[in-house]
């Protein structure tokens, strides 16, 4: 192999290493995190179905961000939508659209729609980077981290639709190169400018993912405001640490 398909080789494996052990272990904190209060954001659903439905609006739909800026809500569901179709478009580089994961999410018919889903993200994207710099209040609140977090992703984006619709690439060939990073047999990376600036940026996201805001994505299912039953009347809330001693414990 080359010199730059070695050393990408090198940098996908220590990116995926640094994202898959740094979420597992922010995922384990926010697991075992007690919360000593009952707070969730009312008004709250009074049963664990409810929580579970009012979760998959949040998820899903962004309930409370839709109730309190319809422009930011614009921008961030678009963006979000437009990542996922993004996302199932590029596991055509991992398997077949007629293999049984390809046929269930249907790989050949999310072709067309995911490849137009750059050019959508990058306005959510370029919608939200313009809420950060006009808004005052928000301008007041950011950080230089939250700009260069969504000029990264801009960046990636840009670059995967410049590959699609200016620049081409050998898919077969990253296909293989892909599949051997999976497979632990890597092969040559397509030499190609644009996508050793889309992978070398992808990779970058990889890293900082663990230790970013981005961990809100995992982040949201953790969060007591959103995930407590206001049950506080018929069930006393009492964190594991906080609870009394039983009388023979007591007694030693």
């Amino acid at each position: 192999m080359s010199f730059l398909s070695v050393t990408y080789v090198i940098l996908f494996y220590v990116a995926s290493l640094v994202l898959f052990i740094g979420l597992g272990r922010k995922i384990y904190k926010y697991a075992t995190t007690p919360a000593p209060l009952k707070i969730p954001t009312m008004p709250a659903p009074t049963t664990q179905a409810g929580v579970v439905m009012r979760m998959g609006r949040e998820v899903v739909f962004f309930e409370s961000l839709f109730k309190s800026n319809k422009w930011t809500w614009i921008f961030g569901w678009l963006f979000h939508v437009s990542l996922l179709l993004a996302f199932f478009r590029h596991l055509r580089y991992v398997v077949g659209p007629d293999s049984f994961i390809g046929m269930i999410i249907r790989l050949d018919l999310i072709q067309v729609p995911g490849a137009y889903a750059g050019f959508t993200m990058i306005i959510g994207l370029g919608g939200l980077l313009a809420r950060r710099i006009f808004v005052e209040r928000v301008r007041y609140i950011s950080a230089p981290s939250d700009y260069l977090m969504l000029l990264l992703i801009l960046g990636i984006g840009a670059t995967g639709v410049m590959m699609t619709y200016v620049t081409h690439i050998d898919i077969v060939q990253l296909k293989d190169f892909v599949v051997g990073l999976i497979t632990l047999q890597p092969t040559n990376l397509p030499e190609s400018f644009i996508l050793i600036l889309h992978l070398g940026l992808v990779a970058l996201l990889m890293i900082i993912f663990p230790i970013s805001k981005l961990l809100h994505a995992p982040g949201v299912f953790f969060s007591p405001s959103r995930n407590q039953v206001d049950n506080s009347r018929e069930k006393r809330h009492i964190v594991e640490w906080a609870k009394p001693l039983d009388a023979t414990r007591g007694s030693k």
